[in-house]
C-alpha cells in the first residue's frame, strides 16, 4: 500500500510597520497556529530576519508534528516589489530597502517563498476567503497607518509590468496639498490614511481621548458628537470618493473592498464617500460598484500571503 501524502499547508506573513503576524494556513484558508510579535524594524535587519525566521520555523516543525508539510511562505511586506523580487521603496522598512526578502527566507527556512506588497496580499486574501470571492473585478483598499491598495481583474492580482501597480494612496487629490513621504503633493494618503486623520485631527483642535488622538480616537470622538472630529472623517471620506471615483470611471470594477483599521469607523465616512462616487463617475459604473468592508480583518494579510505561494507553487509543478 502505497504510504498517505501528507497534507500540505503554507506559511502566511504580514509584516506590518508595528506588528509581524505569521500563521500556519490549509488550502481552504484555515489558520492552524500563528504568531503575533512587535516588528522592532529599528533592531537592524539582521536581527528582524532572525526573528522572522525563527518563528516560521517553530511553526514549520509545529506543521510537521501534525504530520503536515509546509509547501511554500509567502511574504506580504509594505513596499514596492520590482519583479525580480527585490523591494525597491519602503517607508516603514528601509533597512529592507533593495533586499530580495524571498530568496533569504527560502534559503534559511528550506520552503520556496515568495513577497509581495501587503495590500496585494490582502486583496488575495479578500478574493479568495473574503468579502472579495463574489466578484471577478474588485479594488481592495488598505486605510491603515498610509492608503494601500490591490487591484484584482478577472479574478487575478493585476501589478503591473513592473510589479508596482495599484498606488492608489499615491493619487493626487490636491495638486497643491500636503507634501507626501513619497516627494508628492497632495496625495491621498495624506488625507484619508490612519496618520493623517489623527494628523488632521490635532490641527482641527479635536480634544484627546485617554492622552492619545490616534484615529481611533477621533472616531470615539466623532461618535460622542464632536463637530470637529466628524468633519474630520467627512473629509477623509470625500478625499476617498473623488479618487475612487476616478478608478470607477477607469475600470468599471464590481466592488471596491475596504479594509485597515479606519474601515471600522466607515459609517462615519461612508455616506460621503458614496455621494461623491455617485456625483462624480459615470451613472452606469457608479451604479455598477459595490463599496463593502472586508470581512477577514488582520487575517487579509496572512491569509492572501499564503495563497499567493500555495498558487506559485502549484503553477510550477
Amino acid at each position: 500500500m502505497p504510504a498517505r501524502e501528507l497534507e500540505t499547508l503554507c506559511l502566511g506573513v504580514d509584516v506590518g510597520g508595528t506588528n509581524l503576524r505569521c500563521a500556519l494556513v490549509t488550502e481552504s484558508g484555515t489558520i492552524l497556529e500563528r504568531h503575533c510579535l512587535p516588528t522592532d524594524i529599528r533592531s537592524g535587519r539582521e536581527l528582524f530576519l532572525d526573528r522572522l525566521v525563527q518563528h516560521l520555523q517553530d511553526l514549520k516543525q509545529g506543521a510537521e508534528a501534525r504530520g503536515k508539510r509546509v509547501a511554500a511562505a509567502g511574504l506580504g511586506v509594505p513596499g514596492l516589489f520590482s519583479n525580480d523580487g527585490i523591494l525597491r521603496s519602503s517607508v516603514n522598512l528601509v533597512s529592507l530597502e533593495g533586499v530580495n526578502l524571498a530568496h533569504l527566507v527560502a534559503q534559511r527556512v528550506g520552503v520556496p517563498t515568495v513577497a509581495l506588497n501587503d495590500a496585494n496580499a490582502s486583496a488575495v486574501g479578500e478574493q479568495r476567503y473574503g468579502a472579495g470571492r463574489p466578484f471577478a473585478s474588485s479594488l481592495m483598499v488598505t486605510l491603515g497607518t498610509g492608503v494601500g491598495a490591490g487591484l484584482i481583474l478577472d479574478g487575478r492580482l493585476w501589478t503591473g509590468i513592473d510589479g508596482v501597480a495599484a498606488e492608489f494612496g499615491h493619487l493626487t487629490v490636491e495638486p497643491e496639498g500636503r507634501r507626501c513621504g513619497c516627494g508628492n503633493r497632495g496625495c491621498l494618503e495624506q488625507y484619508a490614511s490612519a496618520s493623517a486623520i489623527a494628523a488632521l485631527a490635532a490641527e482641527a483642535g479635536v480634544a484627546p481621548l485617554a492622552g492619545r488622538l490616534d484615529a481611533a480616537a477621533v472616531a470615539a470622538r466623532a461618535r460622542e458628537g464632536c463637530p470637529k472630529a466628524q468633519a474630520v472623517y467627512v473629509r477623509a471620506g470625500s478625499y476617498l470618493g473623488i479618487a475612487l471615483a476616478s478608478v470607477v470611471n477607469l475600470l468599471n470594477l464590481e466592488a471596491v473592498v475596504l479594509g485597515g483599521g479606519v474601515a471600522e469607523s466607515f459609517v462615519l465616512f461612508g455616506d460621503t464617500l458614496l455621494k461623491e462616487i455617485r456625483e462624480r463617475a459615470f451613472p452606469i459604473p457608479a451604479q455598477r460598484v459595490q463599496v463593502l468592508r472586508g470581512m477577514l480583518g488582520d487575517d487579509a494579510g496572512v491569509l492572501g500571503a499564503a495563497a499567493t505561494a500555495g498558487a506559485v507553487v502549484a503553477g510550477s509543478r
